[in-house]
């Protein structure tokens, strides 16, 4: 009988595999709810012998771009910097890494993680991701599937809100000088008036315009008759309007742009339009050519004659009519010598010049007409031009900081940083942030806390979307610093409303002075 003997090296156990986790999720989907991925992937590193070191997760983000998507591009960055703690990425399905309309992308942020080491491996799915054959096929075909998605869900959308727009309804966008927004229920029956920066709360709820205030109607009435009966042009309009003190919709001067605006706009007769402009599943924002929009005729309550409307494009057309494409062009050029850079706003707000629809109409596009004339816009122009517009307002913003601490009678010296010194116990820096949009229409503003003069006191004061003046100030001790940038949506939660304020009241009160009686 042979006798068993124990074995001369004993198996001893492996250590588990490090592993990081990237969990994303675009709306409130139960299925891809984060804690179902969490559940999910946790369960499949037990079963792998795997132990999670880190979790990477993009809560509310799209996955049709990598753009937006901050912690996927730090899970890159750490794995292609050779930083990353860990061998392995788990993520709970193909279309949770993304909805990438090229399923190249999605290839090719894998294949750079596989190339530093790393692999990605996917819980959910039938295959093993180990680079078979069989593996390599359902993977691409995943990917394609993840991203017809969202190109079905695009047209699903598109069609039901040209339904809605057919119907009568706003969809998104401020009413205007002039008008209101009116929320109403799926029968139509009114609920009361939005004010700006309110939006509906209720999926079924409607939006409608109506006429807005009796003496905004009134200007609006006497921009059209002024125009078409007594052949001012936009700059002689808006001189009048403010020199009689009048204010547009945001509370600043009239110029010859917003006077256009009102001009060629068809909501003032009643009509519904849509779609001019667009940015499908990410893409390049276009324009659309008018055969494109989508329009309801007598949606709203018009204020102002749909005749005396018509008039008013005949002469703005014949304006532009009357100038030869070369002479088009050399105004074009003339702006551009003058300015150095060419934007709608400048064409709209230029004498003597056509209007930037002038431009688009006779050249196809605005874009056209600056290669005609030799200028490439940047990409992201407007970026840079509301920078511009920030940094020219920040000296007046300081200087009105300065006089609320006199006020109080607060003695205020300011460092060449622009850093106050309030009584010489404290310092303030002051920041204006800017309001971003991403492609849902969601605002986003990210502050960036200056480490280099470490004031004692941040004042972030948050623009309204339109970048033109502050909606509200976030003011953040030193102490209570979150990191070097804080990014803000439109709701944030108690931690941060916490450090809101809708004015600088309380901080300049920390600089008020108090007479303390001597004791006896």
């Amino acid at each position: 009988m042979l006798e068993s003997r124990p074995a001369d090296h004993p198996q001893e156990a492996q250590p588990p595999i490090r592993a990081a986790e990237y969990v994303r999720m675009s709306t409130d989907h139960q299925k891809y709810s984060i804690e179902n991925q969490h559940d999910a992937i946790r369960s499949y590193a037990e079963r792998r012998n795997m132990q999670i070191v880190g979790t990477y997760a993009d809560d509310g983000k799209s996955g049709l771009s990598i753009q937006g998507r901050d912690a996927l591009q730090q899970l890159i960055d750490e794995v292609t910097s050779s930083s990353a703690s860990f061998s392995v990425i788990l993520v709970y399905d193909v279309s949770r890494w993304g909805r990438f309309q090229d399923a190249d992308e999605s290839a090719y942020y894998e294949y750079i993680c596989r190339r530093a080491g790393v692999n990605v491996l996917y819980c959910a799915e039938q295959f093993e991701n180990d680079g078979t054959p069989l593996a390599t096929m359902a993977k691409g075909f995943k990917r394609w599937m993840a991203g017809e998605y969202s190109r079905e869900l695009s047209t699903k959308v598109f069609i039901g809100q040209c339904r809605l727009i057919e119907l009568g309804f706003r969809q998104g966008g401020p009413a205007g000088f002039g008008l209101r927004r009116m929320l109403v229920d799926q029968n139509g029956v009114e609920k009361g008036e939005l004010i700006r920066g309110e939006q509906k709360s209720i999926q079924t709820d409607r939006v409608v315009l109506y006429p807005g205030p009796d003496h905004e109607v009134t200007v609006v009435r006497q921009i059209y008759t002024s125009f078409v009966v007594d052949r001012l042009t936009e700059r002689e309009i808006a001189d009048q309007l403010n020199e009689s003190g009048l204010r547009t919709d945001l509370g600043r001067p009239w110029t010859r742009g917003t006077v256009h605006q009102i001009l060629i706009n068809e909501k003032y007769i009643g009509n519904n339009v849509w779609n001019r402009v667009s940015n499908k599943l990410k893409k390049k924002r276009v324009r659309n050519d008018p055969a494109m929009w989508i329009r309801a005729e007598h949606a709203f309550a018009p204020i102002v004659d749909p005749g005396l409307h018509n008039a008013a494009q005949i002469i703005i057309r014949e304006r532009s009519a009357r100038m030869s494409d070369a002479e088009m062009l050399g105004v074009l050029d003339g702006l551009l010598k003058r300015h150095g850079l060419l934007s709608g706003i400048i064409i709209d707000e230029a004498e003597d010049a056509p209007s930037s629809s002038s431009y688009r109409s006779r050249f196809g596009s605005l874009l056209r007409a600056y290669t005609l004339v030799g200028y490439q816009p940047m990409r992201d122009y407007q970026y840079v031009e509301i920078n511009r517009q920030l940094r020219r307002l920040h000296p007046g913003v300081v200087q009105d900081v300065i006089r609320g601490f006199d006020t109080v009678g607060a003695h205020v010296d300011k460092t060449d940083e622009d850093l106050l010194i309030i009584n010489g116990q404290f310092s303030v820096s002051v920041l204006i942030v800017r309001c971003q949009r991403n492609p849902s229409g969601s605002l986003r503003w990210k502050i960036r806390f200056d480490t280099s003069l470490l004031p004692d006191i941040t004042v972030a004061i948050r623009m309204d979307a339109g970048n033109r003046e502050a909606s509200d100030y976030y003011i953040f001790p030193r102490l209570d610093w979150l990191g070097s940038a804080l990014r803000l949506t439109e709701e944030n939660g108690l931690m941060l409303d916490a450090y809101r304020f809708d004015s600088l009241d309380m901080l300049f009160g920390l600089g008020e002075r108090y007479s303390l009686l001597e004791a006896a």
